[in-house]
């Protein structure tokens, strides 16, 4: 066996598949090649101990500078205790509502890397439009992109971090979950925070949250698309509709701010993000 080889050095994500790996001693021990001394070959830890006493196909891939294995395993699931709880979950740029309260999922040291992302690609940018082509082929220019993709692998590891663990609270916690059914793309389209809609990871969350609810038996409830979480009133049912409805910049017709819900109707106030959960709650049996 030599050395493999990548099919393409300008892809982002190089890898290859091989079935001659096995696991000794909880660690992952890949076929070494005959170019590399016994000394030099050494077996791969993980950051918890692999459960799998053999594996079949292991993929290794290299992305953003780092390189990772993925090992398929079977494992039985528990199901998890019923708590007889029901929540809602209301998804905004930047920060999910539930009845417990508010996750913040761009937090300040996600703003950080981002901003530091933005100078990065200004940097490549320039280089660019300055060189053409051979801007590509330089030491400096790979250093920066080698940056920038650090940068964007930090960012995507904090933000699974906290969607990982706030979809296990969720299913610890709660027997029925509400969620809307957006169009994301349609959203991403319209939405003067495209940007923010796209790094709020919203399909990401559900994907992760559906699995879960499957895994551990608990029931995950899609409000129709058009359901007017934010415009209709918690307390009577009320509906807003045309001016009367909340924009990005509240109600020009009555004054109000984007953040808070008032109903035209009984006269109920609440800020925006907790009226929605609360009307999401109601479609949970």
């Amino acid at each position: 066996m030599g050395i493999p080889s990548f099919k393409s050095k300008k892809a982002p994500r190089q890898g290859f598949k091989t079935d001659r790996a096995k696991i000794v001693n909880g660690r992952l021990r890949l076929d070494r090649p005959r170019s590399i001394s016994k000394d030099s070959w050494h077996d791969l830890s993980s950051y918890e101990v692999l459960k799998m006493s053999e594996v079949k196909v292991v993929s290794i891939f290299k992305e953003k500078g780092a390189y990772y294995v993925a090992l398929p395993y079977e494992e039985e699931i528990e199901l998890k205790a019923k708590t007889q709880q029901k929540t809602a979950v209301d998804v905004n740029v930047g920060h999910f509502n539930y009845t417990e309260g508010q996750i913040n999922i761009l937090p300040a040291k996600l703003q950080k890397l981002y901003k530091r992302i933005k100078h990065y690609q200004r940097m490549l940018a320039r280089k660019r439009e300055v060189n053409g082509k051979l801007a590509t082929k330089s030491n400096n220019y790979f250093a920066v992109r080698t940056k920038l993709q650090r940068d964007y692998r930090k960012a995507a590891n904090i933000q699974n971090d906290l969607l990982q663990k706030f979809t296990t609270k969720l299913v610890n916690n709660y027997d029925q979950i509400v969620i809307e059914d957006l169009a994301v793309k349609e959203m991403m389209m319209t939405h003067v925070a495209s940007k923010g809609m796209q790094r709020s990871l919203f399909s990401k969350f559900r994907r992760i949250l559906t699995y879960k609810c499957d895994w551990y038996g608990k029931e995950l409830i899609l409000a129709d698309k058009t359901y007017p979480s934010t415009q209709r009133c918690a307390a009577c049912g009320y509906v807003k509709k045309g001016e009367e409805k909340i924009t990005l910049q509240g109600n020009k017709k009555h004054g109000t701010k984007h953040n808070e819900y008032v109903c035209y109707g009984c006269g109920y106030k609440n800020d925006r993000d907790e009226n929605a959960v609360l009307n999401l709650l109601a479609l949970a049996k």
